[in-house]
């Protein structure tokens, strides 16, 4: 059932909060009347904050020069940045701009089989997955995740993957047969609450992968472009997969997903195979490049990480405060989780923190995810405990 706020020619998928925001700048969202901290930033997407000036005015200068060619022509803005990004991979050889994040997992897919499909190893198909993930909406993805939640309604699903335990690297063993592909995974599971792979459990992917000649693929959506403080998360991990799909905060905000890839895994992915329609759009790039500009500049990331740090302290003593609503404080950079005792539902907190103009992330696991612009300095930080420090003692 709507809300008053929203319209009811809206197909009815999305649960939204009673808020229509009017108009965003740097680490703020606006609706008519009041201020709101957003610590959501989009779900991992604006990286750069709201109206950030710099991509404000790429868009704005390639808005005047072309929108729109497609994929049958060239473009400088197309391949200047899609070398600029594969250099900054550290891993890739090639890359492929779609519009989504599930369209980017679902290039990683159907590269995996194509892989061996042009090898002649067809019995090659099958592709390990993990509990707890979220791969996208789309078919194939929702059959990658195996969750239910998602599946109800659209089965049968898609066959070809199989489903494992998180983190548990004697089930990935099991699970290696004649007919396995290649292992993808979220290495730091955003929509489950949070949840980071251990990273020796990542670099044993990385061998089991060598050892049975496998392709190993990171989703990286949400967990990638500066989250845990590293450009990528597979450089976190300190791992190099053959392939990995990220999108979200690739372009702050503009609608872009990439998949990028090695040579030898892309080695099936030849003309006609696969394609897109807007993806790698000249908008999209200029605003992308904007964003790695950004990224790249001496200190960002490294400030990503030190704030990460800073925050996560300050939630630990938040969490001291208050033992029993707070059972842990997890994750990695700026992409942080605050797990709610199971006595409370933490939509009934989200909704204290909105009442008290702080934005946030429900997600699985009761996890309220903490996902701010990758921009803010310790004086935000500072404001945001405040509010969640206050919206506890209201709770209480």
């Amino acid at each position: 059932m709507t809300n008053i706020f929203t319209s009811e020619k809206l197909l009815p998928v999305h649960k939204r909060f009673d808020l229509i925001f009017q108009k965003g700048k740097g680490v703020y969202l606006y609706t008519e009347k009041s201020k709101y901290l957003d610590f959501g930033a989009g779900i991992a997407v604006n990286a750069l904050g709201h109206c950030h000036k710099k991509m404000v005015k790429a868009i704005t200068k390639q808005a005047k020069k072309m929108w729109h060619v497609s994929n049958i022509y060239n473009t400088s803005e197309l391949n200047n940045y899609a070398e600029k990004l594969v250099k900054a991979s550290d891993f890739a050889d090639y890359v492929f701009f779609c519009n989504s994040g599930a369209e980017s997992i679902e290039c990683a897919i159907k590269m995996i089989r194509r892989h061996f499909y042009v090898k002649n190893q067809r019995q090659k198909y099958r592709i390990i997955t993990f509990t707890g993930a979220f791969h996208g909406r789309t078919m194939a993805t929702i059959s990658a995740a195996s969750k239910q939640k998602y599946l109800e309604g659209f089965e049968p699903k898609l066959e070809g993957f199989d489903n494992v335990e998180f983190g548990n690297i004697e089930a990935v063993k099991n699970a290696i047969n004649e007919h396995t592909a290649g292992i993808l995974i979220e290495p730091i599971q955003g929509e489950e609450g949070i949840r980071v792979s251990d990273k020796n459990f990542i670099k044993n992917l990385r061998k089991l992968c060598d050892e049975h000649d496998l392709l190993l693929a990171f989703d990286e959506v949400q967990c990638g472009m500066g989250r845990t403080g590293k450009l990528f998360a597979h450089q976190f991990y300190e791992t190099k997969p053959d392939i990995v799909s990220t999108a979200k905060a690739i372009a702050g905000g503009f609608p872009l997903g990439a998949c990028l890839a090695t040579k030898n895994s892309a080695s099936g992915m030849t003309t006609g195979v696969h394609g897109t329609t807007y993806g790698g759009n000249p908008l999209a790039m200029a605003v992308a490049n904007a964003v790695l500009e950004e990224m790249l500049k001496k200190d960002f990331l490294k400030t990503v990480q030190e704030i990460g740090i800073f925050l996560k302290n300050e939630l630990i003593k938040i969490q001291k405060k208050f033992p029993n609503a707070i059972d842990e404080i997890r994750g990695e950079g700026l992409m942080l989780g605050i797990k709610i005792n199971a006595k409370i539902d933490n939509g009934i907190v989200v909704k204290k923190f909105i009442d008290n103009y702080l934005l946030t992330i429900p997600a699985g696991e009761n996890v309220i995810r903490i996902l701010p612009p990758l921009i803010i300095t310790k004086k935000h930080v500072n404001e945001a405990i405040s509010k969640i420090e206050k919206s506890f003692n209201e709770l209480k």
